[in-house]
């Protein structure tokens, strides 16, 4: 491939791209809500890794209070 074309299918991907962007704005609010709640479950993966096991029974006895 020429130094041309490359240009020119850099040119035309990056036009695609933004306008899929620009007409599906949802797409975009999609991937970064996705991204967003998979690093928020990443810390709390995180965060229960370095915490005391608590039992079932304790679990379920604090879903409980707070319903």
């Amino acid at each position: 491939m020429t130094a041309i074309e490359e240009r020119r299918l850099k040119t035309l991907l990056k036009d695609a791209v933004t306008e899929v962007l620009v007409e599906r704005q949802d797409i975009l609010r999609a991937a970064v809500q996705e991204s967003l709640e998979d690093a928020a479950m990443l810390r709390a993966i995180q965060s229960a890794e370095k915490s005391r096991p608590v039992s079932r029974a304790k679990i379920f006895q604090r879903l409980a209070r707070a319903a």
